[in-house]
């Protein structure tokens, strides 16, 4: 990807538990239940629905031929990806990855030997996440 790309780059999820420094998000049709930081606690209250950004670091990322998309573990801190690139940002080393449904991720590559213009859109890819995945509620 030469150019910044970027569809649907946010989530909608139900808030589950919210807490000063995480919460958990639930999204509609799933038993998804992912922890994620948050740098101040969110004036929504747990069972209403929050839109927002999620973001993580990735460790190496692989093009992969064949599979699904979905985030390990369904319940906690999300641990590995996997899912097809829909977006990127050379600029910020992102590259936005839809996980599974209303699932969306902001993965900011750390492997220095990647870079956003090594993949393609549409492609499948699989990583590991580094500990630390944030959601970012919408302004």
């Amino acid at each position: 990807m030469s150019e910044a790309v970027s569809t649907s780059p946010h989530v909608t999820g139900k808030l589950l538990e919210s807490g000063l420094s995480r919460i958990v998000l639930g999204f509609a049709g799933t038993d998804y239940k992912l922890q994620l930081a948050v740098e101040a606690e969110l004036s929504a209250k747990p069972g209403q629905n929050v839109s927002g950004t999620i973001r993580a670091r990735a460790r190496r990322v692989d093009v992969i031929e064949a599979g699904g998309r979905f985030v390990e573990p369904w319940s906690g801190r999300p641990r590995r990806v996997q899912g097809r690139l829909i977006g990127g940002d050379p600029a910020t080393g992102t590259l936005v990855v839809q996980a599974g449904p209303g699932i969306v991720l902001h993965c900011t590559l750390t492997d220095a030997r990647q870079k956003v213009a090594d993949f393609q859109m549409h492609q499948m890819v699989s990583f590991d996440v580094e500990p630390g995945a944030t959601f970012t509620p919408d302004a």
